[in-house]
């Protein structure tokens, strides 16, 4: 495949984004007390499908919209045919479900129901009031899936019954049942968390077309700091990696906002979703460290560079 064709199709699935992907697995890994395994891949693996299926899903919906708007994208410029971007969604969603039954039958459910979220949200929902919502659930659920699929691997099991029966009083009689359970608080909090930042990103999105909104950028940029705070309050006795992340992830997602709230002209505001999109990457980072999974947020945190770095080179919105 020739160079410029490669570019086109980077361009459609929005390459640099990509890397904010695999972090939601492994927060979700973290989030449920354990080490990535083979379940996290399966879920990193189709977390990274499904998110590709939205982007080109995204750009097959949005083709007479960006035909006026942005005619430079790869659909409506003729780069890529509507035809070619549908299938690849197709395609791309049946290799996100097949990844997503390797990991076992709760980790396919949830994979399933991130599926209806990303197909409902490009055909229907994305001009509603109910977008940022759904988007915020997409990602929420992104993470469960990676806890989930993390937790389905047999010897993932056999280790948490181990841990709750070292734990818990020879009494109890549902330590095996629990310790099968994801780490409920934990692993909400996390998700939680992840949705907060998605849904104030979504929302800033939807003016980066025309631009004008000083109010969007403003309220990502208050949703940005205080999830930012509150990292690094609920991190101060795990050590320096969580606050770092947590520094990191402000300054990606805080400094663009602020700078779009100031002049809310179009291009500003795209470069805070932009940064709201890299942005993920640091709070996966700080929420796997908060876990305290400090490797897994530094290995996280090292897709950081390469994600700004494409960034440079197609865009991640």
């Amino acid at each position: 495949m020739p160079w410029a064709r490669l570019r086109d199709w980077a361009e459609l699935l929005r390459v640099p984004a990509l890397f904010t992907v695999p972090g939601d697995a492994l927060a979700g890994a973290a989030a449920a007390g354990l080490r990535p395994n083979r379940g996290t891949t399966y879920a990193a693996c189709a977390s990274l499908c499904l998110y590709q299926a939205g982007m080109a899903l995204n750009d097959w919906a949005d083709r007479d919209e960006d035909a006026v708007d942005r005619p430079q994208r790869p659909v409506p410029s003729g780069r890529i045919s509507p035809t070619a971007a549908l299938g690849a969604a197709g395609l791309l969603t049946a290799a996100g479900l097949t990844f997503a039954a390797r990991a076992g039958r709760p980790a396919l459910g949830l994979a399933s129901a991130l599926t209806a979220t990303v197909w409902a949200y490009d055909l229907r929902l994305k001009h509603t009031a109910a977008a940022p919502a759904a988007m915020a659930a997409a990602r929420a659920l992104d993470l469960l899936l990676g806890a989930t699929a993390t937790l389905s691997v047999p010897d993932a099991r056999r280790s948490r019954r181990r841990a709750a029966d070292t734990t818990s009083p020879k009494t109890a009689p549902r330590t095996t049942t629990s310790a099968v359970a994801p780490a409920a608080p934990r692993t909400t909090t996390s998700a939680v968390a992840l949705a907060a930042h998605t849904y104030a990103v979504t929302v800033v999105s939807r003016h980066e077309a025309h631009g004008g909104s000083t109010l969007t950028p403003l309220a990502a940029l208050t949703t940005t700091t205080v999830l930012g705070l509150l990292l690094a309050r609920t991190s101060a006795s795990t050590g320096l990696v969580p606050a770092w992340a947590a520094a990191a992830y402000v300054r990606t997602a805080a400094v663009p906002c602020l700078h779009a709230a100031l002049n809310p002209s179009p291009h500003l505001t795209q470069r805070a979703v932009g940064g709201g999109i890299r942005a993920m990457i640091p709070l996966q980072a700080a929420l796997a460290a908060r876990s305290g999974a400090s490797a897994t947020a530094l290995a996280v945190l090292g897709l950081a560079p390469v994600a700004r770095t494409l960034a440079r080179k197609v865009s991640p919105t």
